[in-house]
């Protein structure tokens, strides 16, 4: 699952968000591919950031192995329920602007 973006690695880590553990994609729930960051969205669509209701399934994107997983799942864990890569703690601040909270 390909996470979109501004010099996207092969983890889902962008020009925005570079550290070890920024391997989320969020989907954008008006076009349906998921980004690296709220900034490489606003950068390169054309349209809002559309926000994800809390009950889709598959909301978020591990970028360290493909695991797809909704809201709930996400911000239980502090690692990736399926390969274990640690997740950044900060994004929890973006939160609103990807789910609607």
């Amino acid at each position: 699952m390909k996470i979109q973006g501004v010099n996207v690695d092969g983890q889902g880590r962008c020009a925005h968000y570079r550290g070890l553990r920024d391997v989320v994609g969020n989907c954008c729930a008006t076009c349906g591919k998921y980004w690296a960051c709220h900034a490489c969205h606003h950068e390169l669509a054309d349209h809002p950031f559309g926000r994800m209701p809390l009950t889709t399934p598959a909301s978020v994107v591990c970028g360290a192995c493909g695991h797809t997983m909704g809201y709930p799942e996400y911000s239980a864990a502090a690692a990736c329920p399926n390969c274990a890569h640690p997740f950044n703690p900060g994004c929890e601040l973006h939160a609103p602007i990807y789910f609607e909270l």
